[in-house]
């Protein structure tokens, strides 16, 4: 596909402003979140309490993401935005006083980290919504991949940079970087053009009920469709997802790699994330084959992961691992937007964005406990194996509900990723070493899109000739019964959210 395509949404001109406007926030923000970690972590010593701090940030978007899903299905997201903008600047500005002055310590530290969730909670559903009229339908997934591809790339600038910055003068001149970048957001707020905004056509005509929290509820359990899209993507996060869990428990064990080994890993996966993103652009159609064909490549390079012997072999497993999981997430972004009701999109997306939440709180301390008491390569090999047999489910469920569509979009989406795919899993199964042979090979053939050595099938015999009419049919001739070798049949493989600036 030519690069045009893969930068389609670029055509648009809003959207253009938009992802200038975004990038410059996302860097601004994982500034933010170094800083954060870092003077948390130089104050007390202690990674829990570091941990705190992104808990707080993290919490609200549980507690009130359905309700910023109502707002932004009820109000108007320009005046909001914008307000939203402004408290996350006077916000990152508090964090500043805090750095440099001291006043408060890290109890102002927790606080503003709280409220800093509290916005965004409240903004996120409000910025995807207003963000999806950007572009035409044809061109959302395209834009959402795009979104994916400035955020994985904004957060490598803004980590690399912010890790300079911080060494030489302090975290405080992050928050006030941080401050500085929501202008760029308020600035394409003006600069967007509402007549070339692309707004959706409510399936039924809007009722004062239909802007309730609870109508969007009802409204979610009359699409299983989505429902099992959905339920899909919570297992792939908790158990698939948690890598800074499991890249860390392996690096800290069996990896034998240390810091230096985690940071090595943190880096592939960043980069997986952005080889991700463009794979997820050049796909005219992210539809349903290509969620589960990606979740199965992913659940079964997982398990590939865990026979990984060194941090070489992990590091390039992981790369399309991060690379499937971008495409995961895009694919469930579009088409929780795409096939809903243009009145419920706001509470829509609240619910994908609560459904990433809580699996990242429910996988993360359970990988880790699993990787103390069973071992982070039991851990993985665990996760995966159940993560494929979710997906396999969830493709059966969804090719009943689309009439077995699904199936064949699959065997499409498989072809895509067949060959990186067979390349690394085939490389970093080789390198396992001969004690793992039988392993080895079993989770090879387990691969999607990895071909399994076929014993060729002999050639069928002639039957006996047909008698000419009128004639007798001669007794057949009874041969020697020749038990059939055990090595005989043939192998049959597996199956195979606009990011909102400042979020």
């Amino acid at each position: 596909m030519a690069a045009g395509a893969t930068f389609a949404a670029l055509r648009h001109r809003n959207y253009r402003i938009w992802a200038i406007a975004g990038f410059v926030s996302v860097v601004g923000t994982w500034m933010q979140v170094l800083g954060v970690n870092w003077y948390v972590l130089s104050r007390t010593g202690s990674a829990t309490s570091m941990g705190f701090a992104v808990l707080l940030q993290a919490l609200p978007t549980l507690l009130l993401s359905v309700w910023g899903g109502a707002l932004a299905d009820r109000l108007r997201a320009r005046p909001l935005l914008i307000a939203a903008q402004a408290a996350h600047a006077a916000l990152a500005a508090g964090l500043a006083v805090v750095a440099v002055t001291g006043a408060g310590g890290l109890p102002a530290i927790y606080a503003i980290s709280l409220a800093t969730g509290a916005v965004s909670a409240i903004e996120g559903p409000v910025m995807g919504r207003w963000a999806s009229t950007l572009v035409d339908r044809e061109t959302l997934g395209n834009a959402l991949a795009l979104g994916s591809l400035t955020n994985s790339a904004g957060r490598i600038l803004g980590m690399s940079a912010g890790a300079v910055v911080v060494a030489v003068v302090g975290p405080a001149l992050l928050f006030v970087i941080n401050s500085a970048s929501f202008v760029a957001v308020v600035a394409a707020l003006f600069l967007v053009r509402e007549r070339e905004r692309h707004i959706g056509e409510p399936v039924a005509a809007p009722t004062p009920a239909d802007s309730s929290i609870r109508a969007g509820f009802r409204y979610l359990r009359r699409q299983p469709v989505v429902l099992v899209a959905l339920a899909l993507s919570f297992v792939l996060g908790s158990l698939g997802r948690n890598y800074q869990v499991t890249m860390a428990a392996m690096s800290d064990g069996p990896l034998r790699g240390g810091a230096s080994g985690y940071g090595l890993l943190s880096t592939v996966f960043a980069l997986g994330t952005v080889l991700g993103a463009l794979l997820a652009a050049r796909r005219r159609d992210l539809g349903y084959g290509v969620l589960v064909g990606a979740g199965l490549v992913a659940s079964a390079l997982q398990i590939v992961a865990g026979l990984a012997p060194g941090t070489m072999s992990f590091a390039a497993v992981i790369l399309p691992i991060a690379a499937a999981a971008v495409v995961i997430d895009t694919t469930v972004g579009a088409r929780a937007q795409l096939d809903t009701d243009y009145l419920m999109r706001g509470r829509v997306l609240a619910a994908l964005a609560v459904t990433g939440s809580v699996s990242a709180a429910v996988g993360a301390p359970l990988l880790g406990w699993l990787s103390e008491h069973a071992g982070p390569r039991q851990t993985l090999v665990l996760a995966g194996a159940i993560a494929a047999v979710a997906t396999a489910a969830a493709g059966v469920a969804l090719d009943r509900l689309h009439g077995c569509r699904v199936r064949q979009r699959v065997a499409k989406a498989v072809p895509v990723v067949r060959r990186p795919v067979r390349r690394v899993a085939t490389t970093a199964a080789r390198v396992v070493g001969p004690a793992t042979v039988p392993a080895r090979r079993a989770t090879v053939a387990a691969a999607p899109g990895v071909r399994p050595t076929r014993t060729p099938i002999p050639a069928a015999r002639p039957g006996p000739p047909r008698p000419a009419a009128g004639r007798p049919v001669p007794p057949p001739v009874r041969l020697a019964h020749r038990p059939a070798s055990s090595e005989s049949g043939t192998g049959v493989p597996a199956p195979a959210s606009t990011q909102a600036p400042g979020a």
